[in-house]
């Protein structure tokens, strides 16, 4: 599973993209996956998740081939 990572998340992955191997079938299953490779997302206010560019709820189911993306917040002015 492809996961496409923006602002401060990409700096803590350290890339833009990573590859998820071990098999989720939900957000909140991607969700503690990602806290256990990356403790440092945890400290973020929130961390949202999209799934085919649409906001995710952790109880929604992923499928292979889903277009999934991590957005921290943001700021700006």
């Amino acid at each position: 599973m492809k996961v496409l990572l923006f602002g401060i998340a990409k700096d803590i992955a350290g890339a833009p993209v990573i590859q998820v191997d071990t098999p989720v079938t939900q957000v909140a299953g991607l969700r503690e996956y990602l806290y256990g490779r990356y403790p440092r997302l945890r400290e973020l206010r929130s961390c949202m998740i999209a799934v085919n560019k649409v906001y995710a709820a952790d109880g929604d189911a992923l499928q292979p081939g889903d277009e999934i993306a991590v957005i921290p917040p943001v700021s700006g002015g």
